[in-house]
């Protein structure tokens, strides 16, 4: 029904209007921005998804099979309310699972993560009659993306600057959707930034599947970093998710330091509390190693905010086991964590084990976790009550400004003075509610100038 293809060099003609619907995780997010921002280099019009368009591109996940059934969903909405497009599936459930992907009803082409920023040099005149799988095996040399071109950004955003996993987690199919571990070239990186900066973005987040790991042109992630923090007009850096023990402790001097941009916070995903669990799930460290790792930090760093990811339910998590991930987070440094209800990935070690928890005990044990982080995130909010602190506002919403504190306490400002979307400022922290915390101006960019 399928074969794979070279790259084509037909012409094709321009489609008037485009939509990308992008899933998953933050680095799918920044990916997605780049499908968008080689769009409109093209010629075509961005549109929302859902609204009527020539073409469709689903940027898909495959973390879990619900994340599949998600894609599939939403290929399946585009392709009914344009029957007539082009309906291009790129990403992770693309690589992993790409025939299953072809047999989805309204699907033309369907691209693997190793050229799905390339996905317009392998389109055709014409609707083809039978769908076009190109799934190139990734390799492992270190990677360029070029300029994003006409990409939108935000006063936040996203920069990718590793891709794939050595690390091999038994719950985990990333290793195999999007390859193994390696580096964005660091000349590729930092013309990247160089252009978001110049574009207006103030804040850059580094993205990627493991951070800590990035190695190129002599760089390691310290290095990486201290590059990135010479660029003129950056005022903040800041780490998305690191794994834990890829954490170099040469970065806590500079997350202490308020002149320099890289923010006081880490997100570290322990995935459980629990030794036992820890080992089922094949992660390389022990619970003590961690608690004197974030000892030190916590010591190092004022402010820091610690998050972290669990997963509840794993094969084999006994109860006791649930227990001491519960206690483990409540006596640690976190500030919140993102729970995971376990779900079964085909393909994965995990997936095979006999020892398989209930659903309905995955979701008690998920709700109770939420209901601790909850609190601790209720904690963390209003500790921050009558401080004043520094924030970067972001474009109005419902009257208000949003916002975030170096250490990654969120704000809502109420709009007044207006047009001070992009600007710094000072706040003063007021009411704290479950997600995030009122605040007033008190000072401002600009305004002695004005004054």
């Amino acid at each position: 029904m399928q074969t794979d293809c070279a790259k084509q060099g037909v012409a094709r003609k321009v489609l008037k209007r485009a939509s990308v619907r992008t899933m998953g995780c933050r680095l799918n997010q920044s990916e997605g921005i780049a499908l968008e921002g080689k769009l409109r280099e093209a010629g075509y019009k961005l549109v929302p998804f859902g609204e009527p368009a020539e073409l469709g591109v689903i940027n898909t996940c495959t973390v879990t099979n619900e994340a599949d059934a998600k894609s599939r969903n939403a290929i399946r909405r585009f392709s009914k309310k344009n029957p007539h497009a082009t309906t291009v599936v790129v990403g992770c459930y693309s690589q992993i699972s790409a025939n299953e992907v072809a047999m989805v009803d309204g699907v033309d082409y369907v691209i693997g993560n190793h050229d799905k920023l390339n996905f317009l040099d392998y389109l055709s005149e014409d609707k083809p009659d039978t769908p076009v799988v190109v799934r190139e095996r990734i390799d492992r040399e270190d990677f360029s993306i070029g300029l994003v071109g006409e990409a939108k950004f935000e006063q936040r955003a996203n920069l990718k600057i590793q891709d794939g996993c050595d690390f091999m987690c038994s719950f985990c199919i990333i290793p195999f959707a999007r390859g193994r571990a390696r580096s964005r070239e660091w000349e590729d990186l930092i013309k990247d930034a160089r252009q978001m900066i110049d574009k207006g973005v103030r804040e850059l987040v580094l993205t990627g599947v493991n951070l800590g790991t990035y190695q190129s042109a002599g760089r390691n992630f310290a290095g990486m970093i201290d590059g990135l923090s010479e660029l003129t007009g950056l005022d903040r850096l800041r780490i998305s998710s690191i794994e834990p023990t890829t954490i170099p402790e040469e970065i806590f001097g500079w997350m202490a330091d308020p002149n320099h941009p890289l923010m006081p916070f880490l997100h570290v995903p322990m995935q459980a509390g629990c030794d036992r669990t820890l080992m089922r799930m094949k992660r390389r460290y022990h619970l003590q190693e961690m608690r004197d790792f974030f000892e030190r930090a916590v010591h190092t760093v004022p402010d820091l905010c610690v998050g972290t990811d669990l997963m509840v339910g794993f094969p084999g998590e006994s109860e006791t086991d649930f227990e001491e991930t519960c206690k483990t987070f409540i006596d640690g440094p976190y500030a919140y964590c993102h729970v995971f209800t376990y779900s079964e990935r085909a393909g994965t070690p995990a997936a095979k084990s006999s020892e398989q928890i209930p659903m309905d005990e995955r979701r008690r044990r998920s709700a109770h976790l939420r209901r601790l982080s909850a609190s601790k995130k209720m904690d963390f909010h209003t500790s921050h009550k009558d401080r004043e602190m520094r924030v970067l506002l972001e474009n109005p919403k419902e009257d208000s400004y949003f916002a975030y504190t170096d250490n990654y306490l969120k704000v809502r400002v109420p709009e007044n003075p207006m047009g001070l979307a992009n600007h710094m400022a000072k706040v003063r922290i007021g009411e704290a509610f479950p997600e995030y915390c009122m605040a007033e101006l008190v000072d401002w960019e600009g305004r002695a100038r004005s004054k």
